[in-house]
């Protein structure tokens, strides 16, 4: 029988030790390690709000719950997402 790895043995062990079972423990630590790393580098930028679309922003402006999104025009929706 193959031995299990665990991908993420620090995520494992904080799983167990709040009480989550050896499988689901292992299960989650392995999903978490496949995800990217949350943040960037230090001094890393994002890109510019001025590169996007207005449709991406409207639907940036969505998600984050600004209303009348469709009725600014884009100079108005980068300040508003850039403030928000």
């Amino acid at each position: 029988m193959a031995k299990r790895q665990i991908k993420d043995d620090k995520t494992y062990r904080k799983l167990r030790k709040h009480g989550a079972g050896k499988e689901k423990a292992a299960r989650i630590a392995n999903a978490a390690a496949q995800l990217p790393e949350e943040g960037g580098e230090q001094g890393s930028r994002s890109g510019s709000y001025d590169d996007w679309s207005k449709a991406d922003l409207i639907k940036r402006a969505k998600e984050i719950g600004i209303k009348g999104r469709s009725a600014v025009k884009k100079s108005g929706l980068i300040a508003a997402v850039r403030h928000r």
